[in-house]
């Protein structure tokens, strides 16, 4: 299952996603975890000190790599130069699986060892002082956007994706790849405000959305909420004495973390697991296209030189079917 956690800056919504990973693994889940944020937090949040997170590979340095493996023997494209952040996977394509070792894996994710589990965990990079001036943030995330079009996943695995605060998610077709997006919503209206643009940007797509109060201190917060968000309220989020000791850098076990979050998050897991039941991958596949050539034809043609929408592979659909081949095959 593909899941993203996106809100406003300053929601929590790194702290909720850092839970969720923790609460996946304590499940025995397998567990991709992604650090997608212009502000790269994840790695704390997920117990690793500060030279430790700094440490973390930027999976955008290694995009030559990224490209150069997903092309496979594709005949569909030229070569790794002209792959860019949409390319769709087709025949020949290799394709990513979340329990495999592979040179992609190998050179972005380290293993996370948490209380009951470990987790990998990838990060795009931060946005660095050379970096200003002269390069976009989203060109960072293109390398996450890339695997996630190449990712075969299955229901008992997991990809979390802690997205850039804000509407920024919607700059790119990324915000369509998750089988449940969760939008992470302080019971005000700066809160609820953030929903309503995600509502609006989702809705053409089918993005399944669900809101997760944050910072909810009684009956009437969850009343706003309700009231603001109607059934697309999930559930609700309180104090946690376990994640201000998580934020000071003393963690307990987690298996301490208060009765009433630990329900949370597994309503959190069973929204998840509903979602991709409903999975379409015929759609997944055409919105994927989709994004593709409208990149190919507003820049991807003019920057590499080729004609994009000839990678497209009209008879290849993304599925489960491919999760044991070594290289993707047509539908």
């Amino acid at each position: 299952m593909k899941i993203a956690f996106v809100g406003k800056g300053g929601s929590g919504k790194t702290t909720l996603s850092s839970l969720f990973i923790r609460h996946l693994a304590a499940n025995e889940a397998h567990v991709i975890a992604v650090d997608a944020d212009i502000n790269q937090h994840l790695g704390a949040a997920l117990g690793l000190d500060e030279a430790e997170a700094a440490a973390l590979p930027a999976m955008g340095a290694h995009l030559p790599l990224i490209k150069d493996y997903l092309r496979g023997s594709n005949p569909r494209i030229a070569s790794a130069e002209t792959m860019i952040k949409t390319t769709p996977p087709g025949e020949g394509s290799r394709l990513l699986r979340v329990r495999e070792d592979n040179p992609i894996f190998d050179a972005c994710a380290r293993t996370v060892r948490l209380d009951d589990g470990d987790v990998r965990l990838m990060a795009t990079g931060p946005f660095t002082e050379s970096d200003l001036g002269v390069a976009c943030y989203h060109s960072k995330v293109g390398a996450v956007e890339l695997c996630l079009n190449h990712l075969v996943d299955g229901p008992d695995e997991y990809v979390v994706v802690d997205m850039t605060a804000g509407s920024d998610s919607f700059a790119s077709g990324m915000f369509t790849r998750f089988d449940m997006t969760f939008l992470v919503a302080e019971p005000t209206r700066k809160g609820v405000s953030v929903y309503r643009q995600y509502k609006e940007y989702a809705r053409d797509y089918g993005v399944a959305l669900k809101v997760v109060g944050n910072k909810v201190q009684g009956p009437d917060d969850l009343e706003f909420l309700r009231a603001e968000v109607g059934d697309d309220l999930l559930i609700g989020v309180g104090h946690s004495d376990w994640v201000r000791s998580m934020e000071k850098g003393r963690p307990s076990r987690f298996e301490l973390l208060e009765a009433d979050n630990r329900m949370a998050l597994q309503a959190l897991q069973d929204a998840a697991e509903d979602s991709y039941e409903l999975r379409d991958w015929e759609r997944y596949t055409r919105q994927m296209v989709h994004f593709h050539l409208k990149n190919a034809e507003s820049w991807g043609n003019e920057k590499t030189g080729a004609d994009l929408a000839a990678q497209v592979d009209p008879a290849f659909v993304l599925d489960e079917r491919h999760a044991g081949a070594g290289a993707a095959a047509p539908a």
